[in-house]
């Protein structure tokens, strides 16, 4: 196993914890906590600009020291591989790789509260 999967499989391992939640909780999570949603009504939204890559770096700040950055990776993790909008720190390859080990871990381990 590569470094980057061991990487991949201790995020995946990480977010064990929310195998019980469901979607609803942790869309709740996400929303109440998370720092996107605190943007988003101050006023201090970064100026998108609809590319993903630039506006992944746009919002690193944000998700840097987002207190729910773990049940925000769930829950899109559960939404399936494809990455829509910034959800959580990890770039598209990245959070490919978090899926790949996610869903390995998921199978073994009796899945997750959809």
């Amino acid at each position: 196993m590569t470094g980057e999967a061991l990487s991949f499989g201790r995020v995946a391992a990480a977010l064990d914890r929310y195998a019980g939640s469901t979607v609803e909780e942790l869309a709740h999570a996400v929303r109440v906590g998370g720092s996107c949603g605190w943007v988003e009504t101050t006023g201090e939204v970064p100026e998108w600009t609809g590319e993903d890559r630039a506006d992944r770096r746009l919002a690193a700040p944000v998700c840097a020291a987002c207190p729910v950055q773990a049940a925000c990776l769930e829950w899109q993790l559960r939404e399936g591989c494809e990455v829509l909008g910034v959800w959580g720190p990890l770039d598209e390859d990245a959070f490919r790789g978090v899926f790949a080990c996610w869903v390995e871990r998921r199978g073994r381990h009796g899945g997750g509260g959809r």
